[in-house]
């Protein structure tokens, strides 16, 4: 029941949303207004037939509210106002029989019973049957008497059986309509889908991205969209990121540890995706070449149990890009090759570079500590070196998180 209720409170919703809807002329909102579908007979349904606070349990009653089944109310009155109709019986039937000392009384064996004195014996109408004879009295039973002890000997079982009864008849009518249910419940994800990205985007200042084909993909001063909110008083760092199929295929990113090289190649893949999605993107302009897939290769994990080393869950999902992975695709890597002897690690890092330069052909940003590869650099065509700008003072680092063009030869890790 509280679902139900939980349920009504969201279709409220939907007549002042389909309200809003009608002012906008776009053709995908005028498809989503047409599938909302107000539901407003499953809404009156539960309105008249739920309580607004119902108990958890289904099996204990109290969740069907008055005036929406007779019997129900009749049986909950029973509970309460038994003496009540019992006492307005007695009066009843003194006025009919005009037996003056007639009594509706109870035991255990009989339940309840009219009590008429031998006095008054001739005057006992045809309906009421004898049950029992005294020395001085006799008590009899009638229908109306017999139909009311039901309902008050009953009541509570009856009660909580009929309303539970009455809520899985409304559960059903309401399952009945799930297709309806449904097509307005996809449109209001739709909606807030929209509504949601219209919002980030106001509120984070994003820009409109241009999408094109020709495989470039240019954001100036983008941002992560995460990570910028966790940063305090706006000081999130800007980067630009340039990529496409020819002489700007592969980024080679060096540089310290922590000075930003994973949050700024995750910021380009969530920009692409952004964009590709239909989202405006946090940047302050944004030109994104569609890609097929993107694939990343970040973070350490192991698989222990099925006998793999981090060292190799790395080769296995390298292994997989390589295979997979087109000119269409963008590919991060993110410390390609550590795990291992540092040949080993610098052999794989760098042949995992050339094979994607020569064979693939992916626009590719690749960060690494091995410095000795930003000479590819000078040996083949589209591998460009960039690297996170620090500014040392003595025996101070500071990491300036601004990515610029170039290499460089130092990690910081002992500093």
């Amino acid at each position: 029941p509280r679902d139900l209720i939980a349920f009504r409170n969201s279709m409220q919703m939907l007549p002042p949303i389909k309200s809003v809807l009608e002012d906008f002329h776009s053709e995908e909102l005028v498809k989503i207004e047409n599938d909302i579908d107000a539901l407003q007979d499953l809404c009156t349904l539960i309105e008249e037939a739920i309580v607004e606070e119902p108990p958890i349990s289904i099996r204990e009653g109290g969740m069907i509210k008055e005036g929406f089944d007779e019997t129900i109310d009749q049986l909950r009155a029973a509970k309460t106002e038994g003496k009540t109709w019992l006492a307005e019986l007695e009066e009843q039937e003194r006025e009919r029989t005009g037996i003056k000392n007639l009594k509706i009384k109870y035991n255990k064996v009989f339940g309840y019973y009219l009590e008429v004195t031998n006095s008054y014996k001739d005057m006992v109408p045809d309906d009421y049957v004898r049950k029992q004879t005294l020395t001085n009295a006799e008590r009899y039973s009638m229908p109306r008497l017999k139909e009311l002890e039901d309902m008050i000997l009953n009541a509570e079982d009856k009660l909580t059986g009929l309303e539970y009864d009455k809520f899985c008849s409304v559960r059903e009518q309401i399952a009945a309509q799930i297709e309806r249910i449904q097509r307005t419940a996809k449109a209001i994800a739709r909606l807030d889908v929209f509504a949601s990205l219209a919002l980030v985007a106001e509120r984070n200042h994003y820009v409109r991205p241009v999408l094109n084909e020709k495989g470039v993909i240019n954001i100036r001063d983008g941002r992560h969209p995460v990570v910028e909110q966790m940063t305090d008083h706006d000081m999130f760092i800007s980067n630009d990121t340039y990529l496409d199929n020819q002489k700007h295929c592969i980024a080679i990113i060096t540089g310290p540890n922590m000075a930003g090289k994973s949050t700024y190649m995750r910021q380009a893949a969530l920009i692409v995706l952004m964009a590709q999605l239909g989202s405006f993107v946090p940047a302050s302009s944004a030109n994104i070449g569609l890609v097929d897939r993107i694939f990343t290769r970040v973070g350490a994990s192991d698989d222990l149990a099925s006998g793999q080393s981090t060292f190799m869950v790395e080769m296995n999902e390298v292994a997989n890009i390589l295979k997979n992975a087109t000119s269409r695709s963008l590919i991060i890597l993110d410390e390609v090759g550590r795990g291992t002897s540092t040949y080993d690690g610098m052999s794989i890092a760098r042949a995992v570079v050339e094979y994607i330069n020569e064979k693939i052909k992916a626009k590719t940003l690749f960060a690494t500590h091995y410095h000795e590869l930003i000479e590819l650099e000078d040996l083949f065509d589209g591998i460009k070196n960039y690297s996170i700008a620090v500014k040392e003072k003595g025996n101070d680092v500071v990491f300036l998180r601004r990515i610029v063009p170039g290499g460089t030869d130092r990690s910081y890790g002992i500093h």
